[in-house]
């Protein structure tokens, strides 16, 4: 016993001086006179406020213990786990499940978890709406990922096929061009055309807040001075990425932009980046659009991330704490553990790093 608490105490002291040295090399770098005392890092830590210490803890137990009590939920399921996870949580905590599979994308295991199941093309507007009524699901949620690049295949359009709801909601993205095609138009109007069909769109974090990543390092050790210089560096580049409502991912090295994610998706960006840079070591950045509307296309990672990182040469993700989604959290800490991959939460500040999030424990 002795041996593990003085090991914890020394790990405590490391993460602690390599806290000082990050807002050491950020008051260098910004000309700030504080430099590392003690005293410097608590005033920082004082200028967060009360709701984001909250949320530091632990952004997720607000809510962390609300039963459903019988309320059937409507999830519009896309690609990948995230569905899944939400159904599970939805009836953890009481709840039923009405879960409409969007065609080509969705898990075929979600049919068995679901309390009601159907499958919809993309465009079906109108059958969505009149599904979930019909199931008495008046709060839905949106979650997986559609993958667009799938939209442009080919006769795509002929296996979704839009309703006259769906026309009306896309006539003004893909007939007359008045607007554009980002993520944030097609899913805005798509959540217009559901609130005026009587249906409220809700983010997935309501039903299953703890799928939120808290703050810290969750997986390896902290990272060294040039991965925070890469950290901080990618982290404007991708808040940039994101208001302009292209993507959310950037891959940096050296601080040097390696590839941006746009339609393509976040795998394929990091694959994107492996190939150009056969060294490897670089970090990924995922994180929230300044703009980011929490009832859809919220960032996630999975072990599906990982996959990619692996494969591609990676070796730290840094995410965003409170505003990502953790997809099966134990498989990918595990994944990333065996893999020599640090994951590390920060929380925004301005469309920064924030620097204070890590110091404000520090005394």
């Amino acid at each position: 016993m002795a041996q593990v608490n003085n090991f914890l105490g020394q790990k405590c002291i490391q993460e602690n001086n390599l806290r000082k040295e990050l807002l050491h090399d950020y008051c260098n770098a910004s000309h700030c006179r504080c430099g590392d005392n003690a005293s410097a890092v608590q005033e920082i830590g004082k200028s967060i406020s009360p709701q984001q210490q909250s949320e530091r803890r632990s952004p997720f137990m607000t809510g962390h213990q609300q039963t459903l009590a019988g309320e059937t939920i409507g999830i519009l399921a896309g690609w990948g786990r995230f569905p899944i996870a939400v159904a599970e949580a939805v009836k953890r905590r009481g709840g039923r499940v009405a879960i409409l599979s969007i065609r080509d994308h969705a898990d075929s295991q979600l049919e068995s978890i679901a309390d009601a199941h159907g499958s919809v093309g993309v465009a079906e507007l109108g059958r969505v709406i009149a599904f979930f009524k019909m199931h008495k699901a008046i709060r839905i949620t949106m979650a997986g990922k559609v993958h667009k690049t799938r939209l442009f295949e080919k006769g795509a359009w002929l296996r979704h096929l839009p309703d006259w709801t769906g026309l009306r909601t896309f006539w003004p993205h893909f007939v007359s061009r008045s607007r554009d095609n980002r993520d944030d138009s097609l899913l805005g109007a798509i959540a217009s055309t559901f609130s005026a069909g009587g249906i409220a769109v809700c983010p997935a974090t309501d039903f299953a807040p703890e799928l939120l990543a808290e703050e810290g390092v969750l997986v390896g050790d902290w990272p060294n001075k040039a991965q925070r210089l890469d950290a901080t560096f990618g982290w404007r580049l991708a808040k940039e990425l994101g208001r302009l409502d292209i993507g959310q991912t950037v891959v940096v090295k050296n601080r040097a932009p390696l590839a941006i994610e746009a339609i393509e998706g976040t795998d394929e960006c990091i694959r994107r980046a492996g190939r150009l840079c056969a060294s490897g070591e670089f970090t990924v950045v995922k994180v929230a659009k300044p703009q980011q509307d929490l009832r859809f296309d919220m960032p996630t990672v999975g072990v599906g991330t990982l996959e990619s990182i692996r494969a591609a040469g990676g070796s730290l993700l840094v995410i965003e704490a409170g505003r990502t989604i953790f997809v099966d959290r134990d498989r990918v800490t595990n994944f990333a553990r065996r893999s020599g991959i640090t994951i590390a939460s920060f929380f925004d500040n301005q469309g920064e790093l924030s620097i204070q999030s890590l110091c404000a424990s520090v005394a």
